[in-house]
């Protein structure tokens, strides 16, 4: 039998899930069994809809510590509104498909670790990208990203894992067409015939890409790049360095950074966030430095 570390006095803890996430079935009893041993008091909600998450958060802010989200990455950009709004520190149980905030902060996958990062109580202040009034934690894209979720079913995710992003991936890639951007970053202005642009903040995005090699969550800076692959046969050169975020303007990728972009096309394009499309271009993108707190594995 588990023996768990008792807390010094009981916290008291919002926890929402997405009922329809790929693990929150399997674990959902034995997250709440296992937060409730550590010691903490648990008001549990499950919103059926993104747009209930903010109402939520708010509805119980004067009752409740912190915000323990469970589900991926798109679960918690439903939650980040609230979470700006109420000022209530985060924690995450990575219950989704891809995981990308918790690996970005080396949260574990499995739910006795990641409970035990939560009852650490250890903190960090993290940073938050922005566009046309929408937070988000990764990264927002369009182009060929929007082709991708929209080719992702609840599905493909729930069977495949990790892998349906990859399958995704290159049916979209394969039916892609090229698009006329303009960027605007610190004064310069740039015209793109392009793919995709994505704009991160922190730095895993789509099952484990890197925005940037050095992209961290809390340097202050949104990473840009462009796919403005003028060759077919560079995609698979590109798909590998976009693991790595290690981008090369001669295989066609364009790389910037700064805490301020502008983009205009030359009609609306859906920009999706952390996964769900929720605005369109043009788009005004910047960074919130320390916007959120998050409980966080302590330093070795």
């Amino acid at each position: 039998m588990a023996i768990f570390p008792q807390l010094p006095y009981p916290k008291t803890a919002l926890l929402l899930v997405n009922p329809h996430a790929r693990k929150t079935q399997k674990n959902l009893s034995e997250v709440v069994y296992q937060l409730q041993a550590l010691g903490f008091d648990i008001i549990q909600e499950s919103p059926e809809h993104p747009q209930e998450f903010t109402p939520t958060i708010q509805r119980y802010q004067e009752q409740v510590d912190f915000v323990i989200v469970g589900g991926g990455d798109g679960t918690l950009n439903a939650a980040v509104d609230g979470l700006v709004e109420t000022g209530l520190p985060l924690a995450i149980l990575p219950l989704g498909t891809a995981n990308d905030l918790a690996r970005t902060l080396g949260i574990p996958p499995t739910v006795t670790e990641a409970c035990q990062i939560i009852a650490s109580g250890h903190k960090q202040k993290i940073d938050l990208g922005w566009v046309n009034g929408k937070h988000f934690f990764n990264v927002a894209s369009f182009g060929l990203s929007v082709n991708i979720t929209r080719k992702l079913t609840t599905q493909s995710k729930k069977r495949w894992g990790v892998l349906a992003y990859a399958w995704a991936a290159i049916q979209a890639t394969l039916t892609a067409r090229p698009f006329h951007a303009l960027i605007q970053v610190d004064g310069q202005r740039e015209r793109v015939k392009t793919l995709q642009i994505a704009v991160g903040n922190g730095k895993y995005y789509g099952g484990g890409m890197s925005i940037a090699h050095d992209a961290t969550i809390d340097d202050q800076r949104l990473d840009l790049y462009s796919l403005e692959i003028k060759h077919w046969w560079q995609i698979p050169l590109v798909w590998l360095t976009l693991r790595t975020g290690r981008h090369r303007q001669e295989l066609g990728v364009r790389a910037v950074y700064g805490s301020d972009f502008e983009i205009y096309t030359s009609k609306p394009y859906p920009i999706n966030t952390d996964g769900e499309i929720t605005t369109r271009t043009p788009a005004h993108f910047r960074v919130i430095p320390q916007a959120l707190t998050v409980l966080v594995p302590p330093p070795k």
